[in-house]
């Protein structure tokens, strides 16, 4: 059985949480729900669910002194139309070139001087991401159950290793996954398939944690299990799906992911 958990509040608590994943396993139960089914065998990951953005559209701040918050705002709004526009219109280019034009855009789009110095301070800083605080510990906490760990991301190959690399977490994910091999980004199935075809496991068999609701949305729609990690307290997206579990970190993913497999 999957648990429906939607805490919906920001200042939502750990036995919150946990109170209503075991509701929801209650009322599955009541209503004759499948009594067994595989287990949650692997865990993949958005790459913003684990990197903390925050530093990049700080050093906006830095670069445009009282404009940094609107760029980062342009910025990264067009940076994600920009990987669905170029699905749809089957335009593919890899993630750091829609970053890079995303940028030039917000740029132009806030009447801003972007220089080319400019420019590349702003974008090296996507390649020095570091993990945000909860990140390790409810990682190794993961692998101590002895799921298999994935990244799955729109992220450049080189961006991801970069990340990783700069956060410390070498050999803590089996794959680094770049929806680049398939030149299609999320929520495309095909992005979300390399997640099947790396662990060679059943959709139902692996959780995909999700940074953006829409993610999260495309990652249900694909047929996994899901935990929405919305750090930013945003509301649910209005497309009809929703995420097996949703908390303001990664704190209760653990737990979350006991009370899944205890409930199967």
């Amino acid at each position: 059985m999957r648990a429906q958990v939607s805490t919906g509040r920001a200042a939502a608590n750990r036995r919150q949480f946990l109170g209503a994943a075991t509701s929801a396993f209650a009322g599955a139960a009541a209503h004759g729900s499948p009594a067994t089914a595989p287990t949650i065998k692997a865990v993949a990951f958005d790459a913003f669910a684990i990197f903390d953005l925050r530093p990049v559209f700080r050093l906006a701040e830095e670069l445009f002194p009282g404009r940094g918050e609107e760029l980062s705002n342009q910025w990264r709004t067009r940076q994600f139309e920009y990987t669905w526009l170029r699905n749809s219109m089957r335009l593919y280019t890899d993630f750091w070139k829609v970053t890079q034009d995303a940028l030039n855009y917000a740029a132009q789009q806030s009447k801003l001087d972007l220089t080319s110095e400019k420019s590349s301070q702003l974008m090296s800083a996507y390649l020095r991401m570091k993990p945000w605080n909860d990140v390790v510990a409810a990682l190794e906490a993961l692998r101590k159950r002895g799921l298999r760990l994935a990244l799955l991301a729109n992220l450049t190959p080189t961006m991801m290793r970069s990340c990783v690399t700069a956060s410390g977490l070498q050999g803590m994910f089996e794959f680094e996954l770049s929806t680049d091999s398939v030149k299609a980004f999320k929520p495309d199935p095909a992005a979300y398939a390399m997640g099947t075809e790396a662990f060679h496991l059943e959709k139902h068999e692996i959780l995909f944690v999700a940074f953006g609701g829409w993610d999260a949305a495309g990652a249900k729609a694909f047929g996994y299990t899901t935990y929405w990690v919305n750090r930013e307290a945003r509301p649910a997206e209005q497309l009809g799906i929703t995420a097996d579990g949703t908390h303001r970190d990664l704190v209760s993913l653990p737990t979350f992911l006991d009370v899944l497999n205890r409930g199967q």
